[in-house]
């Protein structure tokens, strides 16, 4: 069998996430069909992503991959990118697709993944609306910087995931900053080795209350390694919501970190 990488991008207005759902139109689900469609193949490949994206939420560097016996998984590949080049429909676009190195997970060997979250706290040009959330009140940036602080390093975050049985809440939130843009809107960038379910929507929720000043960051930092959900932390909408990238140790690191990667987090 021969693993094979994609780098995909996606508008996720029209899907309900991810993953494969029946009766659903999904990434997930679309890609595999159309993988098998190009490839002439009897029965879909089982596609792994990085990081499973929520309705509505948008991809510019998702990561995923798939195997495949193939006497020729170069030529494959190159066949593959050309094809769901002009397959695809417009708001899903496959930018490369390759033969991965040994080791490589698209899910475990990631080192961490980088979401970008956009906000208007004033008049939005529409032609961005599908990818902003508007916020009532006016958003100190200054504010959201300096409240972040205590939620870097090695946390549990349940007060801002939905719980999955089985699942650790605990993460490595490595980097949280909120900019300004040119066009008015304020980004808020996190980057962490891997998210839980709604975790990035309602950091970006937290960090919008103590923005606008509804509450203050002495708030913010009590939520940090409690156990249980808060029903104070506010989810955001998917819209605003982007899967910028995904970084990859070098490849001579791959197996060791799709390895490590399994094993549970404790709390610090």
């Amino acid at each position: 069998m021969t693993r094979f990488r994609l780098d995909i991008g996606y508008d996720g207005t029209g899907f309900h996430g991810w993953a494969a759902q029946d009766g659903l139109r999904t990434v997930q689900d679309e890609l595999q069909t159309w993988i098998a469609r190009t490839l002439r193949l009897d029965q879909p490949v089982a596609l792994v992503c990085a990081g499973r994206t929520d309705a509505g939420v948008h991809a510019r560097g998702q990561v995923a991959h798939f195997d495949l016996d193939t006497d020729a998984p170069e030529e494959l590949a190159a066949t593959l990118a050309r094809r769901l080049r002009r397959a695809l429909p417009e708001d899903l676009v496959v930018h490369r697709a390759g033969v991965a190195p040994a080791g490589f997970d698209a899910r475990f060997a990631a080192v961490w993944r980088r979401y970008a979250y956009r906000l208007a706290d004033r008049p939005l040009d529409p032609l961005l609306r599908t990818v902003t959330t508007p916020v009532r009140g006016s958003l100190d940036v200054e504010l959201i910087a300096a409240a972040a602080a205590p939620l870097l390093g090695l946390h549990d975050f349940a007060a801002f995931c939905r719980a999955r049985e089985g699942a650790t809440t605990i993460r490595d939130l490595q980097w949280l900053q909120a900019v300004r843009l040119p066009d008015g809107r304020v980004e808020v960038g996190v980057r962490a080795d891997a998210f839980c379910h709604s975790m990035v929507r309602s950091l970006v929720g937290a960090l919008v209350e103590v923005g606008t000043g509804r509450r203050d960051a002495a708030w913010l930092a009590g939520l940090v390694d409690t156990d249980v959900r808060s029903g104070e932390v506010p989810v955001m909408a998917p819209g605003g919501l982007v899967l910028e990238e995904v970084g990859y140790p070098a490849d001579a690191e791959l197996a060791a970190r799709a390895v490590a990667a399994r094993a549970r987090r404790e709390r610090p």
